[in-house]
């Protein structure tokens, strides 16, 4: 009989290191066997954003072709009218989507109407019976509170990177203001979203460091989006080098195995991967993906919800029904501390 376990919050960059390190094929083995004990391993939860305020962020993010300093084909678009963006949540609920992330292109939030009608948008969102979340960038612990009170589920702030080589990658905000806005959400009774993205030019090590980060918190986020580069003409990192789909196994894996009741999210990049690519991050322990039009949703490229439907049918797969992403890593968790005991 193996005892229950408890999560933990002291891991050490060492232990990690080796778990990333691991041979792949054991590797994805031991997380398959820690998602199963954590989450129902048929479901996928199917996530749709919705880009409610698009372009002109006074960001530098070398990553994002919503920055208004570089010369992209993205247009700026202001705010959404709250009716459209019910609609278009109204319509991710009836292809299959249970969670409904909105994003605006701002630096930070402001009390001012905007504010007001993003506050409209999430009581609206709420009503359909969607988990709810919001990337609108930092925050204070007011405005999370306001968000809550609206019936907000999530907050999405990105750790992007690691601490050490976040300044490489932004220098119009600092890593402190990342860990400040997601203590805000906390604070509010929010539950967190916040992963990152490789193939900005970082290390392994770089890679290890930032799942360090999320893996030590008191409290581990609840969703770990793992992207990877969205490579945007126009940004100073467009040249850089596709990520290969290996590439994104092995950070899903890692971040399943330290992270094991959170969601892991498939999230930037799926478009230039495969079918069996996204098999293995499956098999990996990624339990949700974002889809949508790119002419309606997303100013990257994803891949369609009638196409990631048909995806998972094929591989037996199913959508995650209502709001499971708080309460499914508590169902099997008893396996979990003989997992790790026996990854020596």
């Amino acid at each position: 009989m193996s005892k229950k376990s408890q999560i933990r919050h002291d891991w050490t960059k060492e232990e990690i290191e080796e778990i990333y390190n691991l041979p792949l094929l054991e590797l994805v083995y031991k997380a398959a066997n820690v998602h199963r004990e954590w989450h129902d391993p048929s479901e996928v939860q199917i996530s749709t954003l919705l880009s409610i305020k698009t372009g002109g962020c006074p960001e530098d993010c070398s990553y994002c072709g919503q920055a208004a300093r570089y010369h992209t084909d993205i247009e700026v678009q202001a705010l959404l009218p709250t009716e459209k963006v019910i609609e278009h949540a109204q319509k991710a609920k009836e292809a299959g989507a249970s969670r409904f992330c909105m994003a605006a292109a701002w630096r930070e939030v402001r009390d001012n109407r905007d504010f007001d009608r993003v506050i409209d948008m999430v009581k609206g969102v709420n009503a359909l019976g969607m988990e709810v979340c919001c990337t609108l960038g930092m925050l204070t612990e007011a405005q999370a509170q306001r968000l809550q009170e609206a019936g907000l589920y999530a907050y999405n702030h990105n750790m992007d990177t690691s601490e050490e080589y976040y300044e490489e990658i932004i220098s119009t905000r600092t890593f402190d203001h990342r860990i400040n806005t997601i203590n805000n959400v906390r604070k509010a009774g929010i539950t967190v979203c916040s992963g990152g993205i490789i193939g900005l030019g970082e290390t392994h090590q770089d890679r290890i460091s930032m799942l360090l980060t999320l893996a030590t918190m008191s409290k581990h986020p609840e969703s770990v989006p793992i992207n990877a580069l969205a490579r945007v003409k126009g940004t100073p990192l467009e040249d850089n080098p596709k990520v290969e789909a290996w590439e994104m196994v092995r950070m899903i894996a890692t971040a399943r195995i330290v992270l094991p009741s959170s969601m892991v999210r498939l999230s930037a990049g799926r478009i230039e991967m495969t079918e069996s690519e996204q098999a293995w991050c499956f098999m990996a322990g990624a339990n949700s993906i974002f889809t949508g039009e790119r002419e309606t949703l997303l100013v990257t490229p994803n891949p369609g919800i009638s196409e990631d439907i048909q995806m998972l049918n094929t591989l037996g797969l199913k959508p995650m029904q209502g709001s499971k992403a708080e309460t499914s890593g508590n169902r099997k968790n008893s396996n979990y501390a003989k997992t790790i005991s026996e990854m020596g």
